[in-house]
């Protein structure tokens, strides 16, 4: 009972000490960012501010960003309004095998932190075994055999009753268990646990990363394919017209009014708009197979019907930049590897003090099958204890390696920040200038539609040869494709906003131990 007590006072004692915690006192890294962003004052009506109400049916869900409330990223290509679009990306998650791989990825990284969190709890196994043994007459230390006597009875009374030797033939059955537990003095085991965790949910963020980059590129794709779709049917109708024009002029030059020339220019002019067609079709197949290949269907089973719209442009809520440190998953996931790391400091700091564990082991022993007889049982308790003395740098090379590893995850979180920085300005010029050059380009269909329609008035008239119809078809022709394709990328350009600001919130699922208020021991420690 003595060793009971002695082994539940150590427990005690452990308990109260498990306070102290070697890892430095955590905050996400400063880094300096703007109050507003640079280019948001031309971005005009694609730009709203962040609200926090219901949405209509059907209209993506935007919230003000709030640390302490941070809500699932939503479907946010709903913006586009575009039923087709919320089809194919409803497809994403079950279909790609990259957001499998990244599935499976935290679901591992879950898996690490849950086998990290067990080393909280005391360990306790159980075992048994029935055994039949035999010992060699001639092994070592056997007890010499004393002189020859009458009987067994004075063998016996020569040695105390006792046999001489232990039987070579013996059985050994045992059934027990142990259970072994480490008093976390110094916050190794609270620090592993806290440092899986937030490992688990850097990978969350790593999935939820992937996933919008995946829903990206399909929603990229998929206004691109608009844009083809948009082109070839503008150029269809350009060869309607080209065709009526050609039609025209033959019958000009059957007539003798135009010269023969006139003739060839304008099926020039036709074979030119019809051969612009089968390469835009071309590059539609290659989206067409893309979009097939992201949504994890093969390439040769799928087709998309044309398309006679594009989708809608959205209005985006901005805020301010200091919350794409809480909008962003990537930035989320690069914080929480720092947190990680910093974990990791203070369990290589604890290796440098003495790990303390509470043994117990129990259970019955027989030679026979006598197992539940209590006068069997075998029981040991007591505290074991480890102090490192000389390991030839090794604990030391560990804290370096750790804290090298604490400062590169810091400048990994800075660089993404910077980053996330950058692609808001980026899809912000981008939105503003396009928006300017739209303008320009509306201006300049209006203008030379109406040329064309005067130069082919005058030419019916006779007042014009056919070079000038030439000249005003060619640049209609090119400011319409112009608008066509300035109108996608506007389009890609809003998109990559979306994407910018993070696509919505992700919350992590693992939430990491409260971290414990600092010790004296501690403090001297994390001058180590």
């Amino acid at each position: 009972m003595r060793f009971l007590a002695f082994g539940t006072m150590a427990l005690c004692i452990g308990i109260g000490l498990c306070g102290c915690n070697f890892a430095p006192s955590y905050e996400p890294p400063a880094v300096e960012t703007p109050t507003a962003f640079k280019e948001a004052a031309g971005a005009g009506s694609a730009i709203v501010k962040a609200v926090d109400k219901k949405s209509a049916p059907g209209e993506p869900q935007w919230f003000s960003s709030d640390p302490s409330d941070l809500r699932p990223r939503g479907p946010w290509w709903n913006a586009f309004k575009d039923r087709d679009l919320d089809k194919l990306e409803a497809q994403v998650r079950p279909g790609n095998p990259d957001v499998a791989a990244a599935l499976a990825t935290m679901d591992r990284a879950r898996a690490l932190a849950a086998r990290a969190m067990a080393g909280l709890s005391p360990a306790v196994n159980m075992g048994g075994q029935i055994t039949a043994n035999k010992e060699s007459e001639h092994r070592p230390m056997r007890t010499a055999d004393l002189p020859p006597a009458a009987t067994d009875y004075a063998r016996r009374a020569l040695s105390g009753g006792v046999p001489l030797n232990p039987p070579d033939h013996y059985g050994d059955n045992q059934l027990g268990f142990q259970s072994s537990y480490e008093i976390d003095l110094w916050g190794r085991v609270r620090n592993l646990a806290a440092a899986g965790a937030t490992q688990a949910e850097a990978s969350e963020a790593d999935l939820a990363a992937i996933e919008l980059s995946i829903e990206a590129e399909l929603a990229r794709d998929y206004i691109a394919l608009e844009g083809l779709d948009a082109e070839i049917t503008l150029l269809n109708e350009i060869v309607a017209a080209f065709d009526d024009t050609l039609d025209m002029t033959q019958k000009r030059v059957r007539g003798g009014v135009s010269p023969p020339t006139d003739e060839s220019r304008a099926q020039s002019q036709l074979d030119f708009a019809k051969a612009q067609i089968p390469d835009l079709q071309a590059r539609r197949a290659l989206l067409e197979h893309a979009i097939a290949t992201l949504i994890g269907k093969p390439a040769s089973g799928f087709s998309l019907s044309m398309r006679r719209r594009f989708v809608a442009s959205p209005r985006i809520p901005l805020g301010a930049p200091s919350q794409l440190l809480e909008r962003r998953p990537d930035i989320a996931s690069a914080e929480r590897r720092v947190a990680s790391a910093n974990r990791t400091i203070g369990v290589a700091r604890a290796a440098f003090f003495p790990r303390f564990t509470i043994n117990l082991s129990g259970g019955t022993q027989d030679t026979g099958v006598s197992l539940f007889n209590m006068r069997n049982s075998v029981w040991s308790l007591g505290p074991a204890m480890t102090l490192p003395i000389f390991d030839g740098g090794a604990h030391t090379a560990d804290l370096r390696e750790a804290e090298a590893a604490y400062l590169a995850a810091v400048d990994q979180y800075r660089s993404h920040v910077l980053k996330a920085i950058m692609e808001v300005e980026d899809a912000l010029a981008q939105i503003n200038y396009l928006a300017r050059e739209a303008k320009q380009i509306n201006d300049a269909v209006i203008a030379t539609n109406k040329t064309l329609d005067l130069e082919l008035k005058l030419y019916k008239e006779g007042a014009v040869i056919y070079i000038e119809v030439e000249a005003a078809q060619a640049d209609s022709l090119q400011a319409r494709i112009q608008a066509v394709r300035l109108q996608t990328q506007r389009l890609q350009a809003s998109l990559s906003l979306i994407v910018a600001l993070g696509g919505g919130w992700t919350a992590p699922v693992f939430t990491a131990p409260e971290s414990e208020q600092p010790c004296a021991i501690c403090e001297v420690a994390a001058q180590l």
